[in-house]
């Protein structure tokens, strides 16, 4: 009963507020807001068999950008459950927003054979609550 009382209280809010021309918002906290239009900054630099830094840690639900370059050739930058897979031209950077929707121990790999050490060039992304 108290919650067909509340519910018909929040109808005939919206409608009066309809009819008096009033939008109804949902404002998001500021934090939230802040975080969103301006995300951290990771900066991940790709050469001959390695990603430096070799590890970085993100939260979940965070938006970050991985702003990544090569010094050397194109490499690739990969991880299907963080839903990465981009190719980070020679002498370039390139921006790749990402939000972990999970939390865990991730690896990225590069998925362009770059030589004899290409086996082990990974990265890992440590995803926290």
């Amino acid at each position: 009963m108290k919650t067909t009382i509340f519910k018909n209280k929040i109808v005939n809010t919206m409608l009066a507020a309809g009819a008096l021309g009033i939008a109804l918002a949902t404002v998001a906290p500021k934090a939230n807001v802040a975080r969103a239009d301006n995300p951290k900054v990771i900066e991940i630099t790709a050469k001959k068999f390695e990603f430096s830094p070799s590890e970085i840690t993100i939260k979940k639900g965070e938006p970050v950008i991985l702003r990544l370059t090569s010094s050397d050739r194109v490499h690739g930058f990969m991880s299907k459950p963080l839903k990465i897979d981009t190719d980070i031209p020679s002498d370039t950077t390139k921006d790749v927003a990402v939000t972990p929707d999970t939390a865990g121990n991730f690896t990225v790999i590069c998925d362009h054979y770059c030589g004899t050490g290409h086996g082990n060039m990974k990265m890992k992304v440590t995803v926290v609550e």
